[in-house]
């Protein structure tokens, strides 16, 4: 099993299969064919150190221009983020217990959506559900 399975799974979730992910700039060498890459958040869950094999050269391009994303970081190096609504809900039966679950709307760019138990949601969120009256 290879570090790209996990960079296919990661991209999956993304519904895209790109062969090459990336540009991402290299951090350090480690060892003789190894190198430790700064991986972007929405990647955090891979490892960061690749195989000389799993890596190509970035060419450049004067017309290749990367965006940064417009965002607020506080002093204590966290940023602030939330859901932006709920877009389905089920009930699991799972031994006997109903877990009530929505699925909730986190990123409008990336179109990150994520089901959630319900009750995690109304508590931290509740604003995002109508009152019942």
């Amino acid at each position: 099993m290879t570090s790209t399975t996990g960079i296919g799974r990661a991209i999956k979730s993304r519904k895209l299969t790109p062969r090459f992910v990336g540009p991402y700039q290299i951090l350090r060498r480690i060892g003789a064919a190894a190198y430790k890459i700064a991986l972007p958040p929405h990647l955090a869950n891979l490892h960061n150190v690749f195989h000389v094999s799993q890596l190509r050269k970035y060419i450049a391009d004067l017309s290749h221009v990367l965006e940064s994303d417009e965002m607020q970081i506080r002093e204590d190096l966290t940023v602030n983020t939330g859901p932006v609504q709920i877009l389905d809900s089920q009930v699991k039966k799972l031994q006997g217990k109903e877990i009530r679950t929505v699925k909730v709307l986190w990123d409008e760019a990336t179109q990150e959506m994520i089901w959630e138990i319900e009750d995690r949601m109304r508590q931290s969120y509740s604003y995002l559900f109508p009152s019942k009256s």
